[in-house]
């Protein structure tokens, strides 16, 4: 193992992000139950949309993005039909790789019209608070912004504290009875309820410590066991980029050392990076790189490699763990 250098002092606590209220910005829930009031929330949202000459995108997952393609008929020539469940897979990515990617894109162009479903019975435990973050950190990404993103949520299928946290991080509700304001609006406790502890591996982990002298050795190490834990040689290569990014961060701005773990799990390859800083901005890795140049990169590159990433982060360091299959 490498020596480890000093440490600084444990970093304060980052202050909770500060949401603007109202503004351009509109960010709608959709409760439906069943694929009839599922098209007769989304239906007249795209319709409205196309009638006003906006853009227009559509990301849900696949039975829904058929449903409703064939709801919408030939004028959905003009929309954008994204599946969600391959685009959004990782949560973290959704904002800067199909919402913000799409908005950006028709900058200018008058209010854009997105559908957005990054929620589905079919996620997991794992996934979940990825997924919650990622909807209260949207208000935050397009504050000021001339777009409107309506959000559907299956009420039968979805567990109740979904719902509940989807009233935390939509200001204004769409259900059977109209459309009204959220009585329980509040992203920035969602963002700090979803910062866990991640749960320790159920299996056995290799695990070796780094400084900036041993990255060579670093990515070599997390290349060697990726492969014999079965990660195909193309994600081999995709998972030595991403532990490069993330233990340079560590070196830079985690007091100079970290710690990689790394194991396999529910047919995952599953790696983790620890170390001594804090990450303070809470849309760090989720803004397109052409709009940050104050670091945020790296992770961003992070976050399009893996399926799924996780993060805790507080005044005893961080904690980045990313799945890849």
């Amino acid at each position: 193992m490498p020596a480890q250098t000093p440490v600084p002092e444990t970093p304060p606590v980052a202050d909770p992000p500060e949401f603007p209220p109202g503004g351009l910005f509109v960010h709608p829930a959709l409760f439906y139950a069943g694929e009839q009031e599922y098209l007769a929330g989304t239906v007249p949202f795209v319709e409205e949309g196309l009638r006003a000459g906006a853009p227009v995108a559509v990301s849900v997952p696949g039975p829904q993005l058929a449903a409703l393609r064939a709801a919408v008929g030939p004028a959905g020539e003009r929309v954008t039909w994204l599946d969600m469940t391959r685009e959004g897979r990782n949560p973290g990515r959704i904002i800067p790789g199909v919402l913000r990617a799409f908005a950006d894109r028709h900058a200018g162009a008058g209010r854009v019209h997105i559908i957005g479903e990054p929620i589905w019975p079919g996620r997991t435990a794992t996934e979940y608070p990825a997924c919650a973050q990622h909807e209260a950190l949207i208000n935050l990404a397009f504050a000021g912004r001339e777009v409107t993103i309506l959000c559907p949520y299956d009420t039968v299928g979805l567990d109740p504290q979904v719902i509940a946290d989807a009233r935390a991080t939509h200001p204004e509700i769409i259900d059977r009875d109209g459309t009204h304001a959220s009585d329980g609006y509040a992203p920035a406790r969602v963002v700090a309820d979803q910062n866990l502890p991640l749960p320790e591996p159920a299996g056995p982990a290799a695990l070796m410590d780094f400084d900036r002298d041993a990255l060579p050795e670093l990515r070599a190490f997390a290349c060697r066991h990726a492969a014999g834990l079965g990660l195909p040689p193309r994600r081999v290569g995709e998972l030595e980029l991403a532990v490069n990014e993330l233990a340079a961060n560590s070196v830079v701005h985690g007091g100079g050392t970290g710690r990689l773990r790394l194991w396999a799990e529910n047919g995952q390859v599953v790696c983790e990076v620890a170390d001594r800083g804090l990450i303070a901005d809470p849309l760090a890795g989720r803004r397109p790189a052409a709009m940050s140049t104050n670091g945020g990169r790296g992770l961003l590159m992070v976050h399009h490699i893996a399926d799924l990433v996780r993060m805790h982060t507080g005044p005893a360091g961080t904690v980045v763990r990313i799945f890849v299959s």
